[in-house]
Formats: C-alpha cells, structure tokens, sequence
C-alpha cells in the first residue's frame, strides 16, 4: 500500500473510531444527567478519558489500524470485536473501582451497547468506501506488469489483494511467450510497454523481466521518465531467498539481507538494554534479596546441595554462558543430559513448587543485570540441546543472533518445557525468527505482561 495513503488511511479510521465512541459516551451521559452530582461529574470525567486512551492502547497492541488488518475486511472486523470486549472488560473494571453510588450504571451499559452498534456501522461503513475506492477509476493509480512468468503472477495477485489504491490494467509481454490463460489481459508487446501506457494513462510499471535485459530496461527506464511514467523493477530473487527480503544500502552499492533484524540498530540495542538493566536492578533489589534467602532455606532443608543451579547454555553468538536457577532436583548425574519430564522422580517437593510457579527462573535475572541474557528473547539451551537441534531443525542457529531471554515469544505461545517431537522444536525456533525479525520495545513489554499472566493462571507445560 502507498505509505502516504495508508497514514491517511489509518488516521482516517483512528479517528471515525474516537469520534463514535465519545458520541456513544455523551448520548448516554445526557440521556441520564438527572442522576448528575459534582463528584459524580468528576468520575465521568475520568472514566471518559480512561475509554478513549484504553481503546486507542488495546487497539494498537492488538493491531487494528495495521496494514495487514485494514487492507482485509474480515481480519479488521475481527480484531475490532476482539478489542471491543477487552475493553469493556477494562471499562468495568475501573466502574468498580470508583465509587458506584456517584456513577450511574445506566450510562455505562448504554455506552457499551452505543458504541457496539456504532462500531459495527462503521466497519460496514469503511466496507462501502474501500469498495468505491477500489471500482472509481480516477481515486486510484494505473499500473502495468511488464514480463509474464512466475513473479509476475506473484506480483499481481498480490496487488489484487492489497494495494487497494491501485488498479492494475494487465500484462505486456511478447505473444510468443505466453502459452496459458492469463488472470489479467496481454496488452501489447514489450516494445510498445509505453506505447500503451499512455493510451490507458498508466502511471506506474512494474517490470519482472529477467536481469540479462539489461539494455532493454536502461533504454525502457528512460523512456518512461520522459514519459512521465514511472518504472519499479521487481527481481526475482527466489533462487536465493524464499521471503521478503530487506534491502539496504551502502552508498549507491544496494545489500540484501534475508531477513529484518531491528536489533542490530544501536539505538534499539539501547533501548532494550536499558529496560533490562531496570527491571533487573528492580528485581534483585526488592524481590531476590529476600527471595533468596527464604528459597535458599527451603531447599536445603529438603535435600543436600547447592541453592543454585548453574548450567552451561547457549548465548548470544553461540557463546556458552553460566545460566542461573534454584535447584530443584535431587542431585543427580544427568542434570546436564537429560531434560524434565512430567512427574520426573528427581524433582523436589519445593522444585515442583518452584517449576511450576516459575520461581526457578528467578536468578536468571542476575545474568540479564550481567548482560548475558534478557528480559525477553530465545530461551537458551544447555550446550547438548543446541548441537542436536542444529542438526536436526534448519535455521536453528539463526534464534543465537539475539541474547537468550528469561521468557520469550515461543514460551507466551505454549511452546516451553519438554520436547517429544522435532515438531515441537521447529514451532519453537519458527517463533523464536519471528520475534528477531518483528522486535520493538512494546513488543517486549507485551511479553513480559503475558508472561506474568501466564504464571498465575498456570501453565500445563510447567512442570
């Protein structure tokens, strides 16, 4: 999609959205100010302003006003509802922490069901004007395919799906070269590309011919800019690479990398380290040094031993490091071999307490103030884990990029404690990649949030 449509776009929606919510709210505020005291005033006034910003808050960490999600009627519906009662979920619950006698629960309940309403018309709405959008002719840009072959194809079904503000008119390529039905007309040969382009206005052409035209697409390139038309090249890089690729350059030398990596930026490197070096600090300072102690206590009493368990695991780079935990088993020959299992016989009563809680990981938090883990990242595998995985799971070694993590993405997502199938181990990895690619400093603190739900609600893979 155009970046400076889809901001436009994305404001747009942003702003019908706050705009039916508070006409929900002021509705059903006069609909009932009879019941209105000078105190009660001052809740609605905090409650109005909680309702906007927890909408806006839910909306963008669910990703609602997203590209992906509004370029799809469905999946923008969807979410919409999805966020709908998580925020009526929010809404109730700060009712009951005000003082109810001042506030009427009428204008609540009228709320909810005024913004349910108006939320649905607007989908419908935003359905209406997408699909004007996409049929008038003149709101959106022409575009030819120039190359008929299997990036082209790619190409236009992907502009069919997700450039709605774009139309494109069909193919141009020699007649010789094409022995199939095609989704979109052949308009013309590749010689007379700019030929047709002006007979059907075109502003754009997208060419996926293959590199050894080079003379071609240098004489086609400045043809079209005397044309006032504009060329975008598509490589076909599929030999190479089997995603999105991410082009940076290096003064006028272009370098392609097979997949993002926010965190080799220094400033996001910053950002994540000073988070970790906070939460850390807060966490050794006002919860291990008493925790500590207490734990320390409980399993010397039930077994000999050490407190801590230390363990040689993969870091970052694949650099070995010393990773910390309360011991919770009965010392043993096979703690650097053998992972646990369900109702493992060489878990303590206190460890069962602790894995299941997750109190174990606890230390790990002095090897993230240490920089050698983080908060969030790839869990880190003993040593052994890491050379049998690598041999059997591709990629693997890629999650090695960033720093190992106390909790992660794979682990919010179910994918923790032991493994019984390679599966299970490649859904991992395939979680722990998208979380190197798609990093930002809220998607960490999301993380950590769910973690933290995770643990008291109680996980069935803790053990």
């Amino acid at each position: 999609m155009n970046k400076e449509f889809k901001i436009y776009l994305q404001s747009l929606l942003i702003i019908l959205d706050i705009l039916l919510l508070n006409l929900s709210f002021i509705i059903a505020f006069f609909l009932n100010k009879s019941t209105l005291t000078y105190i009660s005033i001052y809740n609605y006034f905090v409650i109005w302003i909680f309702l906007n910003f927890f909408w806006l808050l839910v909306s963008i960490i669910n990703g609602i006003y997203f590209e992906k999600s509004i370029i799809h009627f469905e999946t923008y519906t969807k979410k919409s509802i999805q966020v709908y009662f998580i925020w009526i979920a929010g809404a109730v619950l700060l009712s009951l922490l005000i003082n109810r006698i001042t506030i009427s629960n009428n204008v609540i309940l009228l709320t909810f069901v005024l913004w349910g309403i108006l939320l649905m018309i607007n989908r419908f709405i935003y359905l209406g004007i997408r699909n004007y959008y996409k049929d008038n002719e003149h709101l959106f840009k022409k575009v030819l395919i120039l190359g008929y072959n299997e990036t082209a194809l790619k190409l236009a079904s992907y502009l069919d799906q997700d450039f709605i503000n774009m139309n494109l008119k069909g193919f141009v390529e020699d007649r010789q070269n094409i022995n199939e039905l095609t989704p979109y007309p052949v308009l013309a040969d590749r010689k007379d590309v700019i030929k047709i382009a002006n007979q059907l206005n075109v502003e754009e052409i997208f060419s996926t011919l293959d590199p050894s035209q080079n003379n071609f697409l240098s004489q086609l390139i400045n043809e079209a800019n005397n044309n006032c038309i504009r060329i975008k090249i598509v490589p076909d890089l599929s030999y190479f690479f089997s995603k999105p690729v991410v082009v940076n350059y290096l003064r006028d030398l272009p370098i392609l990398s097979p997949r993002s990596e926010p965190l080799e930026d220094i400033g996001n490197q910053v950002k994540k380290r000073f988070l970790d070096l906070v939460v850390s600090f807060m966490v050794i300072i006002f919860i291990l040094s008493w925790m500590i102690p207490l734990i320390a206590l409980l399993i010397i009493i039930e077994s000999r031993g050490p407190v801590f368990f230390i363990q040689q695991r993969t870091g970052k780079n694949n650099r070995p490091f010393k990773c910390l935990k309360f011991r919770s088993m009965f010392l043993n020959n096979n703690a650097d071999k053998v992972q646990a299992i369900k109702n493992d016989s060489r878990i303590t009563k206190v460890g069962k307490v602790l894995r299941k809680t997750s109190l174990d990981e606890f230390p790990q938090f002095i090897n993230v103030f240490k920089g050698e883990m983080s908060l969030v990242g790839p869990r880190p595998h003993m040593l052994k884990h890491t050379d049998e995985y690598s041999k059997i799971v591709n990629q693997f070694m890629i999650r090695h990029f960033s720093k190992p993590g106390i909790t992660g993405w794979a682990q919010i997502n179910g994918f923790r404690g032991e493994i019984t199938d390679p599966r299970q181990i490649k859904l991992r990895v395939e979680n722990d990649i998208w979380y190197l690619e798609k990093w930002n400093i809220w998607l960490d603190i999301k993380i950590i949030f769910l973690t933290v739900y995770k643990v008291f609600k109680g996980d069935k893979n803790a053990y």
